[in-house]
């Protein structure tokens, strides 16, 4: 009797093992966190007005440097406390997480098109205008991005749409440069050569041809340029040639807690959590993307 309890309990043992084995297979094979924590960004910033308990812009100053609603000097009616001013933080980070998203998908959009398009042009027509092109992105990656935009924020003023502009014209280059190599590659394949043998414009022979063998390269790049992406505009922010104030900013909200650090230190730390949450989600991300489009990395 014994000995069928000890058996029972084996297997029993045995199975969840297997289950438990099984899930977690599942939980490295598929990025489930990196995930869920950009779909949270993307449904926050859609419907940041729904979400947002207070408004973003608006606070009492009798309200100011509460703390987070688990404190004992903290209130439920303010979650993560509030600012120097009395504004919600939890509010201020929701109406961020939009401009952060509209800053990377508009950036990536633009950075993404034209750096295809240098790359392509670069690696199949070679020759000067190879040359010409690859310059013109070594130029690119010579220039100081930071002192750029200082200077650019003392000439135009600060603005959501020069800090896009910025990135957007510091962006294409790592494209280009990648895509180009890929052309390089690509062109000299035997369905390239035969499809030029059929009499297929140079034209054609890029867009049919090339075209869709960059655009697995073209994907896990964006994937990986999203963190650089919302990074960079912390970065302005908190230097303040980025989002001007009030708009809530991340990297501004990091900023306005520089001073208050000893005495109210989450009005950083949230703010600054949360672009560490969503900079190391879009890299792994983008790593696990890179592995299911490389046939290369597959095998392994």
């Amino acid at each position: 009797m014994n000995e069928q309890r000890a058996d029972s309990g084996v297997q029993e043992f045995t199975i969840e093992t297997g289950r438990l084995a099984a899930a977690y297979q599942t939980f490295r094979r598929w990025p489930f966190i990196p995930v869920a924590v950009v779909i949270s960004l993307v449904v926050v910033a859609i419907f940041a007005e729904l979400v947002a308990p207070h408004h973003p812009l608006e606070g009492d100053l009798d309200d100011r440097n509460v703390a987070p609603a688990w404190s004992e000097e903290g209130t439920s009616e303010f979650l993560l406390g509030t600012d120097h001013i009395g504004r919600g933080i939890l509010s201020r980070m929701i109406f961020g997480a939009r401009v952060s998203l509209i800053v990377a998908v508009t950036v990536l959009i633009a950075g993404a098109a034209l750096g295809t398009l240098v790359g392509l042009v670069a690696g199949y027509m070679g020759g000067i205008v190879d040359e010409i092109l690859m310059r013109l992105v070594d130029f690119v990656f010579a220039l100081p991005f930071i002192v750029v935009a200082l200077v650019a924020s003392v000439v135009w003023g600060a603005s959501l749409e020069l800090v896009i502009i910025l990135l957007a014209l510091f962006t294409w280059a790592p494209f280009a440069r990648q895509v180009r190599a890929e052309s390089l590659q690509l062109k000299t394949m035997d369905y390239v050569a035969l499809a030029r043998v059929a009499g297929a414009s140079g034209f054609r022979i890029t867009v049919r041809h090339i075209l869709p063998g960059v655009v697995n390269t073209v994907m896990v790049l964006s994937s990986l340029q999203v963190g650089s992406l919302i990074l960079t505009e912390s970065v302005l922010s908190f230097l303040g040639v980025g989002i001007p104030p009030p708009q809530p900013s991340w990297g501004s909200m990091v900023s306005d807690g520089r001073e208050y650090i000893s005495t109210a230190w989450w009005i950083s730390f949230f703010p600054g959590l949360a672009i560490l949450f969503i900079v190391f989600s879009m890299n792994f991300f983008g790593d696990w993307l890179r592995d299911k489009l490389d046939p290369r990395l597959r095998q392994l």
